[in-house]
């Protein structure tokens, strides 16, 4: 960033003379020493001459004033940068990507979207409202897969947002524990005033390979606080047809193609004791609004305290008006003594 200024701009009430000038300089000087009944021969002897000059070095002397007066106004170059000082939020986004998130039961009658591509949509809104947070992403089903680690690259971590879905890991089962381990590793070590974990699922921890209430009260050890999101509806929902790894299955126009219904459930309840262990909150979204305001509040609660500190370095300007000013001097003052040489008085 780059800012122009003049660092003594006071300088520049003294143009306001230079009319005054002008018309002194207009002013019709003594009466002639001598009297002619006729200026005909006068008119005949100067025409063609160059006396017009005169003008034009008058106007070269004022355009050399007032860059002499720019000069001393201290024009100024100043190359500018900013910091941002931030309170240090570090955020893992948890999302499930079971096979039950292709459930249908967000769509509407304008679009027809499984759960996993309205939450994604959600998530990337949550992101790109905070800019100065480092923000990693972990995808989860039976198993856990780191898909970004905490970046402020928020760019290349939409990207890898993009890429979620489900069929990328074993999403038969559901293990909420071995999730929240995995997000509370990648927040543990990091120097951040605050860690959070935002966790979306819609199903219930069935694995049972790490409990889902000892992940928590580990991450209340290391002072990271967990949101819990559950996401759908209970009972029976409309789901698209998917191949044997849970991908959705489309025809050639990308429609999903409809699979039927299953049944879905939630364990609010471990969900909610997680939150309240490690002391953040509970949420429950059966469509989109709700969702969107859940992150909404999320973002609110978990507000970024940014200090943006402005750095300017400024270079000196003023030769280069003072340099054409005498540049001007010089070249009337060269033309004067040889070109333009005045006769003798």
């Amino acid at each position: 960033m780059s800012d122009f200024l003049f660092q003594d701009p006071e300088w520049f009430w003294l143009a306001l003379l230079l009319p005054l000038w002008i018309v002194l300089r207009g002013r019709r000087g003594k009466n002639a020493a001598l009297s002619f009944s006729s200026v005909a021969i006068a008119k005949d002897v100067t025409r063609g001459s160059r006396s017009r000059i005169g003008g034009f070095f008058f106007l070269m002397r004022l355009l050399a004033l007032l860059l002499i007066l720019s000069a001393l106004a201290r024009p100024q170059l100043g190359k500018g940068h900013s910091e941002i000082e931030s309170s240090g939020i570090d955020i893992v986004l948890a999302i499930d990507v079971s096979g039950s998130m292709n459930a249908l039961d967000f769509a509407s009658r304008e679009e027809i979207a499984t759960r996993l591509e309205i939450v994604k949509r959600t998530v990337e809104e949550f992101i790109e409202k905070r800019p100065n947070d480092r923000i990693g992403l972990i995808a989860f089903a039976k198993e856990s897969f780191l898909v970004s680690p905490l970046t402020l690259d928020h760019g290349w971590l939409l990207q890898n947002l993009e890429r979620i879905q489900t069929g990328l890991i074993d999403g038969t089962q559901t293990a909420i524990g071995p999730a929240i381990g995995m997000s509370v590793n990648r927040l543990r070590d990091l120097p951040a005033k605050s860690r959070i974990v935002v966790l979306l699922t819609d199903g219930e921890d069935n694995v049972q390979e790490v409990p889902p209430i000892a992940a928590a009260e580990a991450a209340e050890t290391f002072g990271v606080k967990i949101y819990t999101i559950a996401a759908g509806q209970s009972g029976r929902v409309p789901m698209p047809k998917a191949d044997s790894s849970g991908k959705v299955i489309r025809r050639s126009n990308g429609e999903m193609i409809f699979g039927g219904y299953a049944e879905s459930r939630v364990d609010e309840k471990t969900l909610g004791e997680i939150a309240e262990i490690t002391g953040g909150k509970f949420y429950r979204a059966t469509n989109p609004e709700e969702l969107r305001a859940i992150y909404g509040e999320i973002d609110e609660l978990e507000k970024t305290e940014v200090k943006l500190r402005h750095y300017s370095e400024f270079q000196e300007l003023f030769h280069w008006p003072l340099f054409a000013a005498a540049l001007l001097l010089g070249l009337e003052l060269l033309l004067v003594n040889t070109r333009f040489r005045p006769l003798p008085g």
